[in-house]
Formats: structure tokens, sequence, C-alpha cells
């Protein structure tokens, strides 16, 4: 009986070690087994990997990996007054299962980039130009403590995974700022769109429970949204 529940255990614990060890093997994009795995449209010789069908090696070419235009300033007139343009995997095919992103943000004078998140993706963000304000909210086994900085020109921070965070240009002039994300498609969730422009509309009686307010000013959001 002894030897039984002692190679029990073992097993149980070869179990649980192989468990964490697939959790840990993708809890970020997958590693390329080959040199490149450029994104494409399905066809007869493709290959699906995470999400998207590879290119057959032999047709790749150099504009698979390239892309240009972030010199170009992004559109700042809409109502947060700020641009992002992405450059992820729809965007750029080459990235395909490299595990990285890019962005290039935009802020008019006063403008933000709304509280939000990206839930499959570390954002490190560098100012090119202006001054922002940003900061981060930690899960609520945290507290939800907020992390804020002020950043100049050549400052960098770090926004963790999956926790909502935003920048808020302080500035009278323009900003530029530079993101690189750890995923080759981060996503975004922007947080009051999610919750009151989602499709359909979130039932008015669970936002009112939810944020303690009136129903009628969660009803007039949601048409705003």
């Amino acid at each position: 009986m002894m030897k039984g529940s002692v190679l029990m255990y073992l097993q149980l614990a070869t179990v649980a070690v192989l468990a964490l060890a697939c959790s840990l093997a993708f809890a970020s994009d997958p590693s390329p087994l080959q040199d490149f795995c450029v994104a494409v449209d399905k066809y007869d010789s493709a290959v699906f990997v995470n999400g998207k069908f590879c290119k057959d090696p032999k047709d790749v070419k150099a504009e698979d990996f390239f892309r240009s235009g972030l010199n170009v300033a992004g559109d700042t007139s809409g109502r947060q007054g700020s641009n992002v343009t992405a450059v992820a995997v729809n965007e750029l095919p080459g990235l395909n299962t490299l595990g990285i992103s890019l962005a290039r943000i935009d802020f008019a004078p006063y403008g933000q980039n709304p509280p939000h998140t990206h839930p499959r993706g570390t954002e490190v963000l560098f100012v090119l130009e202006g001054t922002l304000y940003v900061g981060f909210v930690t899960s609520n086994g945290d507290g939800n403590r907020l992390f804020t900085k002020v950043l100049n020109a050549g400052d960098v921070f770090v926004f963790p995974v999956g926790l909502i965070h935003f920048q808020l240009n302080i500035g009278k002039s323009n900003a530029i700022a530079f993101a690189g994300l750890s995923s080759q498609n981060p996503g975004v969730i922007t947080i009051a769109n999610a919750i009151f422009g989602s499709e359909p509309p979130i039932n008015p009686d669970v936002l009112t429970k939810a944020f303690q307010v009136d129903k009628n000013l969660v009803e007039y959001l949601q048409k705003l949204f």
C-alpha cells in the first residue's frame, strides 16, 4: 500500500509539472519552429498557426517584413484628441509568431489615449516629443493601486500585461509616443467603449448598480457610445 501511495503521488506530481509547463509555454505568443511564418490569407499550401495562415516560405519577400508611414502624424481631431497607428500582425504579416508589435500614438494638446487594456501584451512606452501624464491601475487583489508618472521626451514607462492604463498629453503642444508590445496581436479593450458601447447594450440596471449612479445617466452614456 505504501509503494502504491508513493507511486500515485509521483504520478500526480508529474501531471502537475506537465500542466505548469504547458501553461508557461502558452502564456505568450508561440515561438516559431522555423525562421518565419508570414501571415497570409488561406490558400492550398498554407499552414494555420496561432490564428493566421502561413505563407509558403518560398513565396516570402522582403515586403512581408516592411511597413512605411510611421513618420506621418495620425489624425487627432477626434473626441479623445489622439490617434493610434498600430503595426501588429494585421498590418505587418511578417510579425506572425514573432511575439512583438509596435504602435505610434499622436496626441493633440490635452488629448488622451483613454483608459484601456491589452489582454495579450505588455506595453513599453517611449516618449519622442511632448509631455505625457501616464498611469496604470493594479488588479482587485492588489487593491486597485494607481501608479502614475509624468514623462518627457526620452522617457520610458511600462504597462504590465492586462492592466488598465492611459496616457494624457498635459502640454500645450502636440506629443508623440511609440509603444512596443509583447504580442503580435496584443488586442485592445477601451474601457468606456466596452462598457457603454457594447453591442447589444448591457442592461442599464447592471451598470446602474455597478457604478452606483442614476439610470438616466447610464442610458445617456450608452447613447453617446
